[in-house]
Formats: C-alpha cells, sequence, structure tokens
C-alpha cells in the first residue's frame, strides 16, 4: 500500500476511534511524512508495508544525525510506533517492525510545584470585595483541590458538579471524561461565587451551563486563567516560574508525599501512562530531606 493511502486511513482512525484533536492528528501526519521521505532518499521508495525494524532503526539515527533533539526524536519514533500499531489493528501486517524500537534516552526534569503556605499567600492577594475576587479564589481553590488542566477548568460546567458526593466529573484530553474529588473548601468558594457574583451576571445563551465567567458572562479564557495565576505569584512574592500547570504539579505532589497510591493519582490526573504519573514521586522532598539527615557524614 501507498504512504498517501496508509496516512489517510490512519488520520481517520485518529479522528473516529481515538477522538484526537485536529492539532494532534496533523502533528502525527508529520511525523509518519519524515518516514516517508526517508524512505525515498534512503531506502530507494520503500513502501510502509515493506520496510524492517533495521531501517526503523536507522531512521532513527538519522533524526539524530539531522540536529532533532532527544525530545523531538522520541515524539516521531512515538509517532511511527502509533502509526504501525494502526497498521497491526487492520492486519496488514502481523507483526510491527516498530515493535521494539529503541528510543533516545530522556533526562527527566522534575516540574515546580507550590507548598501550601506559597498556595495561601497568592489566594490572599486577592481582592474579594471585586466581583472577580470571589471568583478568582475559587478558581485557585479548584486547580489546587483538583490537578485540572486549564481547559478542564475553564470547561467546568454546572451540571459536572456533585455538590453531596464531593466530586466532579471532567471532560479531559481526547474527549475522555473522568471523576475527581473535590475538596469542601473548593466546593464552598464555588458555591460562594455562584450564588453572590455569577447569579447577577447576564449570562451568554451559549454559555450558560459553565461555572467560571468573565463579566460579559462568557466562557474565561486559557491565557485570563494564565495572567490570575502568575499576578498572584508575583503579588504574593513567590518567585517560581509559576503558571496553571504548576497548580496541578502541587496537586499531585501534595497527595504523593503524603502516601496516596501512583495509580489512584494517575486517575485523578487523567493520565494514559502511570510512568508519566511516577515522575511525582522524584518530589518526595520529605524522604530527600530525612535520607539526608539519616545518612549523611555533616548531618550527624
Amino acid at each position: 500500500m501507498e504512504w498517501d493511502v496508509l496516512k489517510e486511513e490512519f488520520k481517520q482512525y485518529l479522528w473516529l476511534e481515538k477522538a484526537l484533536s485536529e492539532n494532534s492528528i496533523e502533528a502525527y501526519g508529520r511525523d509518519i511524512d519524515k518516514l516517508a521521505l526517508f524512505s525515498e532518499t534512503e531506502l530507494k521508495g520503500k513502501k510502509p508495508l515493506k520496510i524492517s525494524q533495521k531501517e526503523l532503526q536507522e531512521f532513527s539515527a538519522f533524526l539524530a544525525q539531522f540536529g532533532f533533539s532527544a525530545g523531538s526524536q522520541a515524539r516521531i519514533l512515538s509517532g511511527v510506533k502509533a502509526f504501525y500499531k494502526f497498521i497491526l489493528l487492520n492486519d496488514y501486517l502481523e507483526i510491527s517492525p516498530a515493535e521494539n524500537m529503541e528510543h533516545p534516552k530522556l533526562g527527566r526534569k522534575l516540574p515546580i510545584v507550590l507548598d501550601e503556605s506559597e498556595i495561601d499567600a497568592m489566594i490572599k492577594t486577592i481582592d474579594r470585595s471585586k466581583p472577580a475576587g470571589e471568583r478568582d479564589v475559587a478558581i485557585l481553590e479548584t486547580l489546587y483541590s483538583c490537578g485540572l488542566r486549564v481547559s478542564e477548568l475553564v470547561n467546568l460546567s454546572l451540571t459536572n458538579i456533585f455538590w453531596d458526593d464531593e466530586f466532579i466529573r471532567v471532560i479531559g484530553k481526547g474527549n475522555k471524561e473522568r471523576i475527581v474529588p473535590i475538596g469542601a473548601t473548593a466546593l464552598k468558594h464555588i458555591k460562594l461565587y455562584i450564588d453572590h457574583v455569577r447569579v447577577h451576571l447576564e449570562i451568554n445563551k451559549d454559555h450558560r451551563n459553565i461555572v467560571f465567567l468573565n463579566q460579559r458572562g462568557s466562557r474565561l479564557s486559557r491565557q485570563s486563567i494564565f495572567y490570575l495565576i502568575k499576578s498572584t505569584a508575583k503579588n504574593a512574592g513567590v518567585n517560581k516560574t509559576v503558571s496553571p500547570h504548576t497548580l496541578r504539579h502541587s496537586f499531585a505532589t501534595g497527595l504523593v508525599e503524603n502516601g496516596a497510591d501512583l495509580r489512584a493519582v494517575q486517575e485523578m490526573l487523567g493520565h494514559e501512562s502511570i510512568t508519566t504519573t511516577e515522575i511525582y514521586t522524584h518530589l518526595d522532598r520529605k524522604f530527600l530531606a530525612e535520607t539526608i539527615q539519616k545518612f549523611h557524614p555533616r548531618s550527624l
């Protein structure tokens, strides 16, 4: 089969069965285009079903020689593996040449996190005498309580808050739903915002079910959440590079440090792979401090 035919089928699969965004599908397409170009220039135009495992390893080496970073190489090779997984699912091949393809070693960068006192300090900088203040407190409390992504926060709907059971239904990446517990403090501030601020807004008919709205009664933008987090961190004197995702990292780190099961944290964050969640095990600062105090000669 030709490259263009399989690539188009692959894109349809990603759209219809995996429910990926247009941007993600285009990114996968670019990954396959790179392999197709390599085939044309280095493998005498071999068709995708004829490429061997050895030739995919050569493609991996080619990416490194061409100057792609380790992160970019890993992403491209991940796209190629997904492509051949699709080929297997459709019985075009019995064995994937990408099955045991080696990925470049990536250094693991630990995320920046905030402790509870820093988050409290950020919340205290918000002027709750202003209508937006009650909303902004509720936003920070919700991000920290639930570990939401920005897109999940701005799309949170009233009908997905289960007040009595203290959980919310979240629509995450790939339109996948998950259930996340929400703390009493966050619920209290959401209710204060709804009952005393949101109720007075003239709400856009398309956004009546959205929890957090701007002063024009429309859904908040991602940029406005970024600005809120950065400005409150600056006003609180937090000398770290902070974004909404920092509160997500802080949520997960706090759970792991206090002994939460890693699988439960994975579920709450909506991570497909537990490998992504495992990074938070490297942030257990209490354990590291106790280890140093116990074993380092200067601490004796």
